[in-house]
């Protein structure tokens, strides 16, 4: 017995639909594990940043105290 062609047609278009659904749920997913990604690096972008930047300002600092430790030991040479 052969099927019926509405039939046919229905089962055809009901498999289009869960094909084009996985495309779609599969594209989606691949957005959000690039957005995760993206996230992920631009959180390791800031960290190393600050990390930077507190370095630089500690360099700052030891290079300011150097100065006045010098200036205190020119003073105390001075004074004698």
């Amino acid at each position: 017995m052969t099927k019926m062609p509405k039939l046919d047609a229905q089962e055809q278009l009901t498999a289009s639909q869960k094909a084009a659904e996985k495309v779609l749920k599969e594209k989606e997913d691949a957005r959000k594990e690039r957005s995760e990604q993206v996230a992920r690096q631009r959180a390791l972008r800031r960290a190393k940043e600050a990390a930077d930047t507190r370095a630089a300002e500690k360099v700052v600092a030891e290079k300011a105290l150097s100065k006045v430790k010098k200036t205190r030991n020119l003073s105390k040479a001075l004074q004698r």
